[in-house]
């Protein structure tokens, strides 16, 4: 976030220079492209910055004390497929090369950052039937896409039971990887990625979105409505409805706090 929008603005200033009018010209510049927790976030790495220079008798005073948040852009409602339309995707998602990602995303809750991070050897497809207590298959989501391939918070790193379906699927799309991997020869790249690009190498987010879309036009939905953060959505608001405890639902999907999942 200071990368993107703090530096390119106000990285160059001098800090004894800077006031308060520039950073709230700052600000509702920033209001009109993101939202209004954004802008808070921002103006706290600002004040943060600036505290620290204090610290070091740099500066005087703190000028993003004397400022406030605006109100940002609305984002996106959030919203998730009906259980009808998830039995839809499933169907359609089969024989493409989005099947396992859907399967897994919306029979687990897992974010689409940490799916695109996610490797062949965080993965147990075996479990061990034979120990005490049995330990089932598994899916390690310890890491994501974000800055240090740090997940999005510390309750985010977590091992889930991977169901009969997921297991199954991931078999599946390990061996047509396996055969992608034989034809590429030397141009694929062996980054251990569970879901990558025909060369192996990490996808973005827009060849997740572009792929997905093609499986929810199939599956009779409109495709510009849905995108892949929604599976995971799905999957709360599924898991929900079958009665499950909000507690244990924010649990699997990593959230800090219960308020969030509701």
């Amino acid at each position: 976030m200071a990368r993107c929008h703090v530096l390119p603005a106000l990285g160059s200033r001098r800090l004894a220079e800077l006031t308060a009018d520039e950073v709230d010209r700052w600000l509702a510049g920033e209001s009109k492209a993101v939202s209004t927790d954004t802008l808070a976030k921002l103006l706290s790495i600002l004040h943060q910055s600036i505290r620290r220079a204090q610290a070091r008798d740099l500066v005087q005073r703190n000028v993003a004390l004397l400022c406030e948040a605006p109100k940002g852009t609305v984002g996106r409602p959030s919203k998730s497929l009906s259980l009808e339309q998830a039995s839809r995707l499933l169907m359609a998602a089969e024989g493409t090369s989005m099947h396992a990602y859907v399967v897994v995303s919306l029979l687990t809750g897992a974010r689409t950052e940490e799916l695109r991070a996610l490797k062949w050897s965080h993965l147990d497809l075996e479990g061990d039937a034979s120990g005490l207590p049995p330990t089932p298959p598994s899916i390690q989501l310890w890491r994501s896409v974000r800055a240090g391939g740090e997940t999005k918070t510390k309750r985010s790193r977590r091992t889930l039971e991977l169901p009969a379906l997921c297991v199954d699927t991931l078999r599946e799309h390990r061996q047509r990887q396996l055969a992608q991997r034989i034809r590429m020869g030397q141009r694929w790249v062996d980054n251990d990625l569970v879901f990558a690009t025909r060369y192996g190498t990490e996808l973005d987010a827009a060849n997740v979105r572009r792929a997905f879309r093609t499986v929810a036009a199939a599956a009779g939905l409109e495709a510009s409505e849905w995108t892949p953060r929604e599976l995971r959505h799905s999957f709360v608001s599924l898991v929900s409805s079958l009665g499950v405890p909000i507690e244990d639902i924010a649990h699997l999907v990593g959230h800090a706090s219960t308020s969030v999942t509701e």
